[in-house]
């Protein structure tokens, strides 16, 4: 018999969603973007709140605003806008 396939949220993300080491600080977790600030989403396993769907791993966008403790990021998947609520938990900063 085998087991039924998984086909949750976190699917295939075994080594997507891998730390390798690295830890969370505090300041991570408070840093301030403003609006307009060109992010990318860096999704962090260990912060469950704000996270993102696993495929914006890696894409980048910009800040528009906040949503509550949130960030709101606007980008591009194809030709579709899309309008994120991320944890800065969950964001890196492109300078």
């Amino acid at each position: 018999m085998s087991n039924k396939k998984a086909k949750g949220v976190r699917a295939k993300t075994r080594d997507k969603f891998k730390r390798r080491g690295k830890r969370l600080s505090v300041n991570k977790l408070l840093r301030e973007f403003k609006a307009g600030d060109r992010v990318q989403v860096n999704i962090n396993s260990s912060v469950h709140s704000g996270m993102p769907f696993k495929r914006y791993q890696g894409i980048s966008g910009v800040v528009t605003g906040m949503q509550g403790r949130s960030l709101r990021v606007a980008l591009r998947e194809g030709n579709v806008y899309r309008t994120l609520i991320v944890n800065a938990a969950h964001l890196k900063s492109l300078h």
